[in-house]
């Protein structure tokens, strides 16, 4: 196994008023030429937008992004008529394709909304932009991970998205341990540690750290303390 650690204080950062943005990969005005993506995951920006703001109507092409809200929700229009609430406990997969425009504003006019905004390169280009959105409850299965995205597309259970991509959410107890198997014969995965404290491999994360893995088969996750966890997985 060959691992690199990124630490959450290592990340670059934007204070833009409205939206305080940590970016795992070099984005907007970060760049770091040691952090320009790891497999086909090219952006992980963990987000806090203030009250009743968000971004207006911009366009994307031919990238699939996943937003996970970890707290608060986001009301999500776009250029398919797709007008969504979403909420922390759910996940959102959108194929961006031939190009679409969207928007996404903080619903409340009081709290501030958290969440992680993750784009993935696409395996096949320019194809008819997706909107999915879907409800999981990771407390009701703790202690296994739970795959939210995946490129099946007829399964019953996860979104689809264009890549061999394969994204997994799972609450570990203090105690227990959790294992992962992997897809891809050369896979590239990174963990991303949403809260609590793990150790993979003799190495110890704490809240917003990562780890990113290649040379592998599976992983071992020891929680130290009770811990919510991003995986994704993707080919190198």
């Amino acid at each position: 196994m060959k691992k690199i650690i990124h630490s959450a204080n290592s990340r670059g950062f934007a204070d833009h008023g409205w939206l305080l943005s940590r970016h795992t990969f070099s984005f907007a005005n970060y760049y770091n030429p040691d952090r320009m993506g790891f497999g086909k995951l090219r952006v992980l920006n963990d987000d806090i937008v203030a009250p009743g703001m968000g971004f207006g109507t911009h366009p994307h092409d031919n990238m699939e992004i996943v937003s996970i809200p970890i707290t608060g929700g986001l009301r999500h229009k776009d250029s398919m008529e797709s007008e969504q609430i979403i909420k922390s406990g759910e996940v959102q997969c959108m194929s961006a394709g031939s190009g679409i425009t969207h928007s996404e504003y903080n619903v409340s006019a009081s709290g501030e909304v958290n969440f992680l905004q993750i784009w993935v390169l696409p395996k096949e280009h320019d194809i008819e932009p997706r909107y999915a959105q879907r409800h999981y409850d990771l407390k009701a299965q703790k202690n296994q991970f739970l795959t939210v995205v995946s490129p099946d597309k007829e399964s019953k259970d996860a979104l689809w998205i264009n890549q061999d991509a394969w994204f997994s959410l799972a609450t570990l107890e203090e105690g227990r341990t959790l294992k992962y198997k992997t897809h891809d014969r050369q896979p590239a995965v990174y963990v991303f540690l949403i809260s609590g404290k793990i150790t993979i491999d003799g190495e110890t994360l704490n809240e917003r750290d990562a780890m990113a893995i290649t040379d592998l088969t599976a992983i071992e996750i020891a929680g130290n303390k009770e811990a919510d966890i991003l995986l994704i997985e993707t080919s190198l």
